[in-house]
């Protein structure tokens, strides 16, 4: 590249940051009736899938997963404990820490939000396996992009 030339930037549809941006709002847009349909926002179906896999986490160890901020996670948390679907406590041996746990109701909701992942399935005209490859590649990005730039990881 010459001088010239290294400072143009490269058009949104060659940058591979945009076409994961995008792509992430067209999954949300795809997602939204049906988690409509469940009470959901995406932010808190990703909470809950959180929960799903590790049941009792403190607020700061679903936060960590999210890569969001505490203060983030409480108002949308207290939402969910509103609906009945997480129950909150502060920890008997810490009480700073509180601890999310999903309720009866909760628990119940993750048969009903199984649908999404055949929805992109569907969508994307692509196979489990071709979805799996995609996902493994786009992993393997962010937490090479994380070691170098100390942020997050939130492959745990």
């Amino acid at each position: 590249m010459t001088g010239e030339t290294a400072n143009i930037p490269v058009p949104l549809d060659d940058q591979l940051c945009y076409a994961i941006y995008t792509a992430g709002i067209a999954i949300q847009q795809l997602y939204k009736p049906l988690l409509d349909e469940l009470g959901l926002t995406y932010p808190q179906y990703l909470a809950l899938n959180v929960l799903r896999h590790e049941d009792g986490c403190t607020v700061g160890a679903i936060a960590e997963r999210l890569s969001l901020e505490s203060s983030t996670l409480t108002p949308l948390l207290k939402r969910l404990e509103t609906s009945g679907l997480v129950r909150r406590t502060r920890n008997p041996e810490s009480e700073r820490q509180v601890v999310v746990s999903l309720t009866d109701q909760g628990r119940a909701l993750r048969l009903r939000a199984g649908c999404l992942g055949d929805a992109l399935l569907d969508a994307s005209g692509s196979n489990a396996g071709d979805l799996a490859t995609l996902n493994k590649g786009v992993r393997a990005l962010r937490t090479q992009i994380y070691k170098r730039t100390g942020g997050r990881d939130t492959s745990m």
